[in-house]
């Protein structure tokens, strides 16, 4: 039994993709990270940032936290900031799903759209200024290591103990950078011969060095380079376009019965491409589900 809410992040299971995987030459497992108790892996990261920033006195019961965000951490922070006892003012683009703006508000959360054409990089200039008017923490999660820990300390060890160390291959969407880089650094540290595949929109390609545009994967590709994200774990970089990203998480909810977001098709129409190599017969390889597909009914994913 749980005393609140915030002890059910975490601990999420691995799910064999067998009907997708079954003729590939290596076996790609799905992280189910949508079932975390905000419907993202974004909850991890917001219950660390909040939790170290009250035992450091940052923010104190009552406080204010700003932040920018593509939705999916916000909806962590307001649900942790209402267990703590915070308010909650989040920056996001106007793109966002209106799910993401709803929830967040039931929530208790204030939600301040940004223009489209400025990406991320307008939804935090906008959060930089809010903080400084109305004395607000901004815990950054772009830039601040806490997030990268978050992921070293519990999603990297429990992807390495509950496969016993057989994972070989990490295939993950680049966002803020958090998630690839706290799990690739412990399994690489802790595994043998660990490769780390970043994922990227097609039409957004800058970590394959190309030029930022608009593209519909919510929640990677934010149109700049996170500081946080750990270039040197990389062994490689594939781009996914969003038509392919919607096609593979319908094809996740038809063929696996998993409904996971748009995100998620992403990593697993990488991760399946990975699978394809000869190279990987008998190799095994995790994605990540990163957020829960109910959060996009009113996008392209749900539009047949």
């Amino acid at each position: 039994m749980l005393t609140n809410v915030l002890q059910s992040i975490g601990n999420t299971p691995l799910l064999q993709l067998s009907p997708l995987c079954s003729d590939l030459p290596g076996t790609v497992w799905l992280k189910l990270e949508n079932g975390n108790p905000g419907g993202s892996i974004k909850d991890r990261v917001a219950f660390h940032m909040i939790e170290r920033a009250l035992d450091r006195g940052d923010v104190l019961p009552g406080g204010t936290l700003v932040e920018a965000t593509s939705g999916n951490l916000g909806i962590g922070l307001a649900m942790v900031a209402a267990v703590r006892g915070l308010k909650c003012v989040l920056t996001m683009p106007e793109t966002m799903s209106i799910e993401r703006r709803r929830l967040l508000a039931a929530l208790g959360a204030e939600v301040i759209l940004t223009p489209a054409a400025d990406g991320m990089d307008g939804a935090l200039k906008t959060a930089e200024k809010l903080a400084a008017e109305r004395g607000g923490l901004i815990l950054g999660q772009f830039t601040n290591p806490w997030a990268v820990e978050a992921h070293y300390h519990t999603t990297g060890p429990e992807i390495f103990h509950d496969s016993v160390g057989t994972m070989q291959v990490l295939v993950a969407g680049v966002g803020s950078g958090s998630s690839i880089t706290g799990i690739g650094r412990y399994l690489k540290e802790n595994g043998t011969d660990v490769s780390v595949f970043a994922v990227e929109p097609a039409e957004s390609p800058l970590l394959s060095g190309g030029r930022a545009a608009p593209h519909g994967i919510q929640g990677i590709g934010a149109n700049f380079v996170p500081a946080i994200l750990d270039r040197e774990l990389l062994d490689g970089v594939l781009t996914v376009s969003t038509e392919e990203a919607v096609k593979t998480a319908r094809l996740l909810m038809r063929a696996c019965g998993v409904c996971a977001g748009i995100s998620s098709g992403a990593n697993v129409a990488a991760a399946l491409r990975v699978a394809a190599r000869p190279a990987m017969r008998g190799k095994h390889i995790v994605t990540l589900a990163c957020d829960t597909g109910e959060r996009y009914m009113s996008t392209e994913l749900f539009a047949k």
